[in-house]
């Protein structure tokens, strides 16, 4: 079986087209594969590109991450913008072309398949002829990685046979958007409870893993959400939590700094004064002592005013 075909006018190494003589011997005359089935899949990053789809049998969806794109339809001209997405039915002219001046990172993919006028009717590809509004998830870019990695791998049956049934989840996402907004507010009461969960137990060393099990989550999947939602990995935001506990135990209590590391599960006080200075730039001792310098000036100077009264 040969590997993957890239263009490099269009998208770079960035995109896969699926032979025609492949499609015919491992799609066409499988109807496990065919009823709807990729041929072209890329995606472009922070690069001008252009391209004609006039002559094309397939039908195309083109998802704008970040950036500008144009789009000319039989109907009509658009702009596509960040979180936007086109569904084009075959019958469609289709030329687009990145903004010169913002070309962002556009993901698409082409798919043809016996089942493709029973789609159109059911879904009303006419309704996402324009430019429509999908608000981010991380599903959307996993469903189409998971297209463009198994097709990268060759085009070994069983690459195509999954990449064919992934298209059938990245197409719903698109299509079915409250049920994709289901999932991205339930993400978000997970990674909620998760914080609650980490606030919980600073007293405790944490892994990522024992986290993401906790909360039904893979590893991978749950890192990937939770730098999503605060722009930290999860196990350095619940190293800032034990340092912020820390903070408050080193200025409200007579805890010495061995009880105070103790409290924020670090046995090894110096270990913790290595990560305390990492993140607050003073050690736990220069911390403590320019927060008590601080409290006394403040006394001082309610004791003045007192006495001005």
């Amino acid at each position: 079986m040969e590997n993957p075909r890239h263009k490099d006018d269009f998208f770079g190494n960035n995109q896969i087209i699926i032979p025609k003589e492949v499609i015919h011997h491992y799609v066409k005359d499988k109807f496990f594969r065919n009823a709807l089935y990729v041929t072209e899949v890329g995606y472009s990053s922070k690069h001008h590109y252009k391209f004609n789809q006039s002559n094309s049998s397939d039908c195309m969806l083109i998802y704008c991450l970040y950036g500008k794109g144009y789009c000319e339809t039989q109907h009509d001209a658009f702009t596509i913008q960040a979180n936007e997405f086109m569904l084009l039915s075959a019958d469609q002219h289709k030329h687009f072309h990145a903004a010169p001046q913002n070309p962002g990172s556009i993901y698409w993919v082409h798919f043809n398949g016996s089942m493709i006028n029973e789609l159109k009717s059911e879904l009303g590809f006419q309704k996402y002829e324009r430019p429509t509004l999908l608000p981010f998830g991380v599903e959307v870019l996993e469903a189409w990685n998971k297209v463009y990695s198994s097709l990268s791998n060759g085009f070994e049956p069983e690459n195509l046979g999954y990449a064919n049934l992934s298209l059938y989840h990245l197409i719903s996402l698109f299509v079915f958007p409250n049920k994709q907004n289901e999932n991205i507010q339930k993400d978000e009461d997970q990674l909620e409870k998760s914080i609650a969960f980490m606030k919980e137990n600073l007293q405790k060393h944490l892994t990522v893993d024992g986290i993401a099990k906790e909360f039904n989550y893979s590893s991978s999947h749950y890192s990937t959400l939770f730098k999503q939602k605060t722009g930290l990995s999860p196990i350095d935001y619940f190293i800032r939590l034990k340092i912020q506990y820390a903070c408050q135990l080193l200025t409200q209590s007579n805890l010495i700094i061995k009880e105070v590391a103790q409290k924020v599960g670090y046995e090894d006080p110096f270990y913790f004064s290595r990560i305390f200075k990492k993140v607050t730039g003073k050690s736990p001792v220069e911390y403590k002592g320019q927060a008590k310098i601080k409290s006394n000036k403040a006394s001082i100077a309610q004791r003045q005013f007192e006495l001005t009264l």
